[in-house]
């Protein structure tokens, strides 16, 4: 294999690359090179939320308490990422599909398969709202007028344009894409230099008591992300050989992770530097701070990086909606028409002003896609692996061939998602509630699958048919 084609995905049809297997197995020679999958993720690990995610730890433990939660967002996200992409890569299989014969059923994974949708759509919103606040402060718009809805529907068509042919645009989109990022970030380093006093690491202390609620906050933001970078890089993972062993994994892990931190240490430091002019919102806004330190050079910044993002939002969430819906109803309309879906749920949310609402959003997603992807590991390795409950080889996933409702995986979920909201609504403290629930939900489902034997990963059996007799 040569160097260049290392950084390819093998030749497909153009009718493979738009569906880009949302509702199939992925075949075995339609497999990609390590190399090529972690040049894909490279527009996942330098997306903008991470500059707000930096700044955001910084702003409420300091330095170097920071290094608590961000070193466990970096050593959990390395586990959970290679395990569920070792998963994957076996079976061919996104969560949506995979979600049906590991503890849910065709029609209850369809639940699974709108929870991981959620996030797309959220993420879709939050970076989205980062380029229209650039755009927004330059040209000076009000930010939730009519000209701001507009910035954010137009750029979001734009996006569109660049995802229609899933893994294979982005992989273009992303050789030029990561050298630009880099350019310009120096360019704002530069500026800021030439500009302000730069506050290093020692100088990134907490804006408010920086006590054990403010680490449990800390804590729980980070949680939430954990296990969502761990499940999005299985989106691509599902295309690495199927023979690809845990080093393999890891490695396509550590690859997406470290330009993910390098950017949320300089998302500290640009916090820590601007807080003072500017206070926490602003500081802590990519879409000001750019505009900020580079002008126009600022705005094209934002807009090139959320595209290259938002790509992957589109694609994941589409992933999710046509495999969910494919196993709610049976509609195949084709994955692009999901990617506009998510574009038009961008549209009608942007005016909610989601920057407001991250702390309470990763902790509802916490509960939610923490517990899911948790019973989803619970299921392949311990109840089928360790415990011969269940096949842990070609999983299937057709509807007919399992269960349409699997009473365990749904009940687990359920029973853990309720523990979990207690805590949202603040019973007790709302950042205790991702890590109780993620608990729970497993705990549950390996029991409740060891009580039933495994029975309920084979469809129901057919009633006998009664013979009359004369």
């Amino acid at each position: 294999m040569s160097i260049l084609s290392a950084f390819k995905g093998p030749e497909a049809s153009l009718d493979e690359q738009i569906e880009s297997y949302s509702v199939e197995r992925v075949p075995p020679n339609r497999r990609w090179p390590i190399p090529a999958i972690s040049l894909v993720l490279l527009g996942n690990a330098t997306a903008m939320f991470f500059f707000t995610f930096g700044a955001q730890q910084s702003f409420l433990v300091g330095w170097p308490m920071m290094l608590v939660p961000i070193g466990y967002f970096f050593f959990g996200a390395i586990i959970i990422g290679s395990l569920t992409m070792r998963m994957t890569s076996r079976e061919g299989l996104s969560q949506g599909l995979i979600s049906r014969g590991l503890g849910f059923g065709s029609k209850g994974a369809a639940v699974a398969s709108f929870i991981y949708a959620i996030n797309f759509v959220y993420y879709f919103l939050f970076e989205g709202t980062i380029v229209s606040h650039s755009v927004a402060y330059y040209f000076d718009i009000p930010i939730h007028s009519a000209g701001g809805i507009a910035i954010f529907a137009v750029i979001g068509l734009a996006t569109l344009a660049f995802v229609w042919r899933g893994m294979y645009a982005m992989s273009a989109l992303q050789t030029w894409g990561f050298p630009l990022f880099v350019a310009f970030m120096v360019w704002a380093l530069v500026s800021l230099d030439a500009n302000h006093d730069v506050v290093g690491p020692f100088g990134w202390e907490a804006t408010g008591p920086a006590g054990a609620a403010a680490m449990w906050s800390a804590m729980s933001l980070a949680n939430g992300q954990m296990i969502f970078q761990g499940l999005m890089a299985t989106d691509y993972g599902r295309f690495a050989s199927q023979q690809i062993r845990y080093r393999g994994t890891a490695t396509i892990m550590v690859l997406e992770l470290v330009p993910m931190f390098t950017v949320i240490f300089l998302g500290a430091l640009l916090g820590a530097t601007l807080f003072g002019d500017f206070g926490a919102e602003k500081a802590q806004d990519p879409g000001f701070v750019f505009v900020h330190l580079m002008g126009i050079g600022g705005v094209l910044f934002v807009i090139i990086t959320q595209i290259r993002i938002n790509v992957m939002n589109l694609y994941g969430g589409s992933i999710a909606l046509a495999s969910g819906v494919d196993a709610a109803t049976g509609f195949r309309p084709g994955r692009p028409w999901w990617m506009i879906a998510i574009w038009l749920f961008g549209v009608i949310f942007y005016a909610t002003n989601v920057m407001n609402h991250l702390d309470t959003f990763l902790a509802i997603t916490g509960v939610l896609t923490n517990t899911w992807v948790l019973i989803l590991l619970a299921d392949y390795f311990i109840c089928r692996r360790l415990l011969k409950l269940g096949r842990s080889e070609n999983i299937e996933f057709r509807v007919g061939e399992v269960r349409e409702w699997n009473p365990c995986g749904l009940a687990s979920l359920g029973i853990a998602v309720a523990v979990g909201a207690l805590g949202i609504v603040e019973i007790y403290p709302q950042h205790y509630a991702s890590f109780i629930a993620m608990i729970v939900g497993p705990l549950i489902h390996i029991a409740l699958t060891a009580a039933t034997r495994g029975r309920f990963y084979t469809p129901d059996p057919e009633p006998e048919r009664e013979t009359a007799t004369n």
